[in-house]
C-alpha cells in the first residue's frame, strides 16, 4: 500500500494535537478538534516559448531535483497569483524575458520530490509569446538557456517526468506549430 501523502504530518495544523489520523485517501482528521485537512495538488506552470526560427526555449536545471538536466521555464504559482501570472513571473525570473501573451495548452499531474516530501502538482503548460528573445539570460533556477530546433528536441533529455511527458505530447500533437 502506498504511503499516505500526509504521513509525515503528525500534528493537527489547527490545534496542534497529535491525534491527527488518516481520514481517507485525500485527507487527515484531527480526533481532538475535528479539523479535516485535504491534500490537494499544488499549481505549477510550464512555459513553451518558440522563437522566430521555430526553436524551443530550453533551460538547464540549476537545482535539484534533476539538477543539470533540461527543463522548460516554469515553477510553482504563488498565493494570490493566477496560473497565467505565475508562468509570466517564472519566465521573467528564469530567463529575463517578458511574456506578452499566454495560451493554455494542457495539464499533467506530477509528483515533484522536494525536501524529502513528494509534492503532488498539476503542471499547466502554456504557449507563451515574447516580443523579443534578444535579452534572454539564465537566472534563478536556470543554469543555462538555449534555443533548440524542434527536430533536435529529445524528450528523454528532460529530467522531470511531467516535462518529458509534456514535450512528448507537444511533439506528437505538433502543438508548436500553432
Amino acid at each position: 500500500m502506498p504511503q499516505h501523502p500526509l504521513d509525515k504530518f503528525h500534528f493537527c495544523p489547527l490545534c496542534g494535537s497529535d491525534r491527527f489520523v488518516v481520514n481517507n485517501g485525500k485527507s487527515k482528521r484531527c480526533e481532538a478538534c475535528g479539523f479535516v485537512y485535504y491534500f490537494n495538488p499544488s499549481a505549477s506552470t510550464v512555459a513553451v516559448i518558440v522563437n522566430e526560427k521555430n526553436e524551443l526555449l530550453v533551460v538547464r536545471r540549476a537545482k535539484e531535483p534533476a539538477k543539470g538536466t533540461l527543463d522548460l521555464p516554469g515553477g510553482f504559482s504563488d498565493c494570490y497569483e493566477t496560473s497565467e501570472e505565475g508562468v509570466v513571473r517564472e519566465v521573467r525570473e528564469e530567463t529575463g524575458l517578458s511574456v506578452d501573451s499566454v495560451k493554455f495548452l494542457f495539464s499533467i499531474p506530477n509528483i515533484y520530490p522536494y525536501g524529502g516530501l513528494d509534492i503532488h502538482t498539476i503542471d499547466m503548460f502554456y504557449l507563451c509569446h515574447v516580443n523579443s528573445t534578444q535579452n534572454a539570460i539564465a537566472a534563478d533556477d536556470a543554469a543555462e538557456i538555449m534555443w533548440i530546433p524542434w527536430e533536435d528536441v529529445k524528450p528523454e533529455t528532460f529530467g522531470l517526468t511531467s516535462i518529458r511527458k509534456g514535450v512528448q505530447h507537444i511533439l506528437a500533437k505538433k502543438i508548436h506549430n500553432i
